[in-house]
């Protein structure tokens, strides 16, 4: 269980807060790559967060060891440029394994920010050789957010870190 435990830290933590941790939005430079096209009647927001646990607890269940019911808990810092700007919570849940230490998590995750929080869910895949890139799907929100959808796209830097790209739209 040590293997789904290690990579799901790293791929789950940097996920959800990097996704949209956006109060910054306004101020927040444009990430690399291609647009995401965003109908005229939407508004479309593009940027990037860092995200970093701060607290992770796993539950193990029966049967011991990687089984489906296993569950991963988080809660972290979102960054933007090596300022605070919020926080995110997460809980994912193993609801499949397969052979070759294989497991599929799935995530709930809410962006706390202070104009409102983005709640984000979906579902990745874990193998040995880690997470890989994720995206999820931005679900709703509160407060600025509340009209909320999109994607947000997270790449582990390392055990500790997460890159978000979060692609907002209003």
């Amino acid at each position: 269980m040590y293997h789904v435990k290690r990579s799901a830290l790293s791929a789950v933590t940097g996920l959800a807060a990097a996704l949209c941790c956006a109060p910054l939005a306004v101020a927040a430079t444009p990430a690399a790559g291609a647009a995401v096209p965003v109908p005229l009647h939407e508004k479309g927001e593009v940027f990037q967060l860092t995200a970093r646990p701060t607290q992770t607890n796993f539950v193990d269940v029966a049967p011991p060891g990687n089984s489906q019911g296993d569950e991963l808990i988080v809660t972290g810092d979102l960054f933007r440029s090596n300022a605070t700007v919020g926080r995110f919570d997460e809980v994912c849940t193993v609801t499949r394994t397969a052979p070759m230490d294989t497991s599929d998590l799935q995530c709930q995750i809410t962006l706390s920010l202070p104009e409102g929080r983005i709640a984000v869910q979906g579902v990745f895949t874990i193998t040995s050789a880690g997470p890989g890139d994720i995206t999820l799907a931005i679900t709703g929100g509160t407060g600025r957010y509340r009209t909320a959808h999109g994607s947000i796209h997270a790449v582990n830097t390392s055990d500790a870190e997460s890159q978000l790209t979060v692609h907002l739209i209003r």
